[in-house]
């Protein structure tokens, strides 16, 4: 599940992020494998890390997004009230908007593994424990907002008789917060994009499209609609998701989410994918290396600066 949240240049690298059960050197490590080296996977546990992960932001700081945004909203808010806001919050609302959903847009092949959550909940969750992502912060004025988000996208140039920064507050902090990143574009998206190709690269892999097959098969056999992929089903508009990304939890969504785990169990299809996948992971990783490491230098930049703000709060 994604949460959409945030401005700026944050936003944007929140969107890119790559969110996989993966980690340093793409081999695997503890758990059972085939007399090839395929990892034996039955639940997420058992997956290994993947090679790209290394060059993710989040590599060494499963809270490096949260960190870098709790960085972001205490130089945007100094900016505003240095602007003359006194009483601005650390984390504020937008004016005129409500909660933020959690929207289930997509998962990846390996997908889930918790038979009692897909016996009670399908591919959706249980709607007591779903709550709207918002802001702790009091809703921005009008006023306040131009000088946050800046006149780039509407708003007023000059407020209290003073010129409002043309990228705002939230432009200012991202400057701060990236300041001696050479290629900002490559730090963020360059892994997140690779990771896409070598993703569909590995779909059209002969094991893949084999262990997808029969994977299917095992779905229809157990009586339940035929699927190209585990993300194919969670898809399914047959689930009805609302606005919140939830599903209806009917008894053949549950069937089919329960089915989906049982088939992937039985012919290994997340550990074939991890096979997969990491085999061309490490060898772009070896074609551009100069890229990656490019790629985390910027990171690491970014959290050199992070630690920096965050020192003086």
């Amino acid at each position: 599940m994604r949460v959409r949240r945030g401005g700026g240049l944050l936003g944007v690298a929140a969107a890119v992020s790559v969110f996989l059960l993966v980690g340093c050197d793409g081999s695997p490590s503890g758990g059972q494998r085939t007399a090839d080296g395929v990892p034996i996977v039955r639940e997420a546990k058992d997956l290994p890390e993947l090679p790209l992960h290394r060059y993710e932001f989040t590599a060494d700081d499963d809270n490096a997004y949260r960190t870098l945004h709790r960085a972001q909203a205490l130089l945007a808010q100094r900016c505003m009230r240095d602007f003359g806001f006194a009483d601005f919050p650390r984390d504020p609302k937008s004016p005129g908007s409500g909660a933020v959903a959690l929207v289930a847009v997509s998962q990846d092949v390996a997908g889930q593994f918790d038979l009692e959550k897909a016996r009670r909940w399908g591919y959706g969750w249980d709607p007591k424990r779903a709550v709207p992502v918002e802001p702790a912060g009091r809703r921005m004025t009008t006023e306040e907002s131009y000088v946050y988000r800046g006149h780039r996208i509407g708003g007023q140039p000059t407020i209290r008789g003073r010129r409002v920064p043309e990228q705002g507050c939230l432009g200012r902090a991202d400057e701060r917060l990236y300041r001696g990143v050479r290629d900002l574009r490559r730090t963020w998206a360059y892994v997140p994009r690779r990771g896409a190709v070598l993703q569909q690269a590995a779909m059209r892999d002969k094991r893949m499209r084999r262990v997808l097959k029969a994977w299917s098969q095992c779905v229809v056999d157990k009586g339940f609609k035929r699927y190209g992929a585990p993300d194919d089903a969670f898809r399914d508009k047959a689930w009805k998701r609302d606005n919140g990304g939830n599903t209806s939890r009917s008894r053949r969504e549950r069937g089919t989410a329960v089915a989906d785990i049982e088939c992937k169990r039985e012919h290994n299809t997340a550990g074939v994918w991890w096979s997969v996948l990491s085999e061309a992971q490490r060898a772009d990783i070896a074609r551009h290396r100069s890229a990656y490491e490019s790629a985390r230098r910027g990171q690491e930049t970014v959290r050199d600066n992070v630690r920096e703000v965050l020192a003086t709060e």
